[in-house]
């Protein structure tokens, strides 16, 4: 028999307990298998859990929301809370005739459902915590809680606790779910298929109107293959037989169900030839690599899509330091692509002409007022001339432009010049 072998301690924990603490009602929101239900019977080994992933449990809340929830123990946890949205209006009358805090605790897997039945229902009544995958910083007990910024004030507070990284491409093939490092033996290929099948039953098949599962599967390889490319409607479209429109849609469900992240662009008057259209991030590693065929780390660490898979992970433990700490990171991490350098150049009239650069900074950090930017890169050895489309940022006559990063496997902290320094991984 398999047994768990290990619960990792989570970052997020402190904001849960405070948060439940101070309020009537917490929403936690993640993936499916992102450790919500783990986590919260780590924190609450004797509050009441009731899931609704299954049919029955669902039924029996649909039928009779007002007892069904009359009936629970005070405090507990309801699970998936979305597939029963008949329940909010009975715990909107319990909470509000209970004068005390720290009455029940929700989680989802569709964000939007669970957002919308909040604001409906429980508005200033609940406080809303993302969980993310595993960090590097939880896989490796490394215990140091804020945001990746690169003011000099992080850089100092996060030196004291560095730990090396070894063996990051098991990390990227791996994935984040908690249960392929509590359950070492779990069979990875076992996992990612059964994690697709669950993931098509209970909120593809339930949640939407898709009909089409064929399509949708060939729809999220497709996506998978894209992973830290800007997103193009049309050419997934094409290669997944359905119009557009269709991929907009689909689009939107990977979204509200945490399978990807879109990361959108930075824009401003001063940069008015900067592309508009976000770069889309499978937020789960592993799952991208199953998706895609990349079998076991060493066929994803030599092959084709290598960069666009390291740029992934990296974007996605640096979302988490944001998320853990229970800090909103929409507003706040941005790339830019654009074509804002020129160059001349001779035709073969001999004529001296201008042409436009494409220029692109893999992600920009905005923290009161100054801009972080920040490129990734998979080789050891980075360059200056890695950096060059930094200088972009100093357009912006409204925010200042901060120490530039770039962070790639060399296990050094060097400084190429003063505004510009090559950081380990383990810096974030």
């Amino acid at each position: 028999m398999s047994v768990i072998n290990k619960y990792y301690k989570r970052s997020i924990e402190s904001i849960i307990a405070s948060s439940f603490a101070n309020n009537k009602i917490v929403s936690i929101l993640g993936a499916r298998q992102c450790g919500k239900s783990t986590l919260v019977e780590h924190l609450y080994p004797n509050i009441e859990m009731i899931s609704l992933r299954t049919d029955f449990m669902v039924a029996q809340a649909k039928s009779n929301p007002d007892s069904f929830v009359r009936g629970l123990s005070i405090p507990a946890f309801i699970d998936e809370a979305q597939k029963a949205p008949e329940i909010f209006g009975s715990l909107q009358e319990v909470v509000d005739k209970n004068n005390f805090y720290s009455q029940f605790i929700l989680s989802g897997s569709n964000k939007q459902k669970l957002d919308e039945k909040i604001k409906e229902s429980l508005s200033g009544r609940t406080s809303i915590i993302e969980l993310s995958g595993l960090s590097l910083r939880e896989i490796n007990e490394i215990d140091f809680n804020k945001h990746f910024v690169p003011t000099d004030e992080y850089l100092n507070m996060r030196k004291q606790h560095i730990k090396e990284y070894n063996d990051l491409w098991f990390y990227i093939h791996r994935g984040s779910y908690p249960e392929l490092y509590d359950n070492k033996s779990k069979d990875w290929e076992e996992f990612y298929s059964s994690y697709i099948q669950t993931y098509i039953e209970k909120d593809v098949l339930t949640d939407t109107k898709i009909k089409d599962i064929t399509a949708f599967i060939r729809f999220l390889t497709a996506t998978a293959a894209r992973t830290g490319e800007i997103l193009n409607y049309e050419n997934i479209a094409n290669d997944v037989g359905v119009s557009a429109v269709t991929i907009k849609e689909w689009m939107s469900i990977l979204v509200k169900t945490n399978i990807i992240y879109l990361l959108q662009p930075y824009h401003n008057s001063h940069l008015n030839r900067a592309i508009k259209t976000p770069k889309v991030y499978f937020r789960d590693t592993g799952l991208a690599a199953y998706l895609t065929g990349w079998l076991t780390k060493d066929q994803l660490e030599k092959g084709a899509k290598n960069g666009a898979f390291f740029e992934t992970f990296i974007v996605n433990e640096i979302v988490k330091t944001f998320a853990n700490e229970g800090k909103d990171y929409s507003k706040r991490l941005f790339f830019y692509n654009g074509k804002d350098k020129t160059k001349k150049k001779i035709d073969k009239e001999g004529n001296e002409i201008e042409i436009q650069l494409e220029n692109e900074i893999d992600l920009i950090i905005e923290e009161n007022g100054v801009l972080y930017p920040i490129e990734i890169k998979k080789k050891d050895m980075p360059s200056i001339n890695d950096a060059s489309a930094f200088d972009i940022l100093d357009k912006d006559i409204e925010k200042k432009r901060g120490l530039g990063v770039i962070l790639s496997s060399n296990k050094n902290k060097v400084y190429l010049r003063d505004n510009l320094v090559c950081l380990p991984l383990e810096y974030i």
